[in-house]
């Protein structure tokens, strides 16, 4: 379990570093994932502050979804953090996936976004 934490740890580390390298100011949307629900944040690295979020926990989501932990919730959410991403002014981000593998949940979530108007 630790080898699996650790391997986890290296890919987010590995990943995080070169999206500072090529993130050029623009901030960062953070992916994660748990068992039962996802959650994204429009992250602004340089001030440290949180921009936007979006989760499948918010109360007009959890409403209308059956569960948190499928595709259309992904989706869902990539749409409310774009929507609410657009209304703070931001329009470029950073796709941050953190260890996860942009398949499944992350990618509907990813082009979710893209849909409603983040450019990345």
């Amino acid at each position: 379990m630790s080898a699996n934490r650790d391997l986890r740890e290296r890919r987010r580390e590995r990943l995080r570093f070169q999206l500072r390298r090529k993130a050029g100011g623009r901030p960062r949307l953070s992916v994660f994932r748990s068992s039962q629900h996802i959650y994204a944040q429009v992250i602004d690295d340089e001030q440290g502050k949180t921009l936007a979020a979006a989760s499948s926990l918010d109360k007009n989501l959890r409403e209308s979804l059956k569960t948190g932990a499928d595709c259309d919730a992904a989706t869902a959410v990539g749409k409310l953090v774009a929507e609410r991403a657009l209304a703070a002014g931001v329009k470029e981000v950073v796709f941050d996936r953190g260890s996860y593998i942009y398949h499944g949940r992350v990618k509907a979530l990813a082009e979710a976004a893209r849909e409603g108007g983040l450019d990345f």
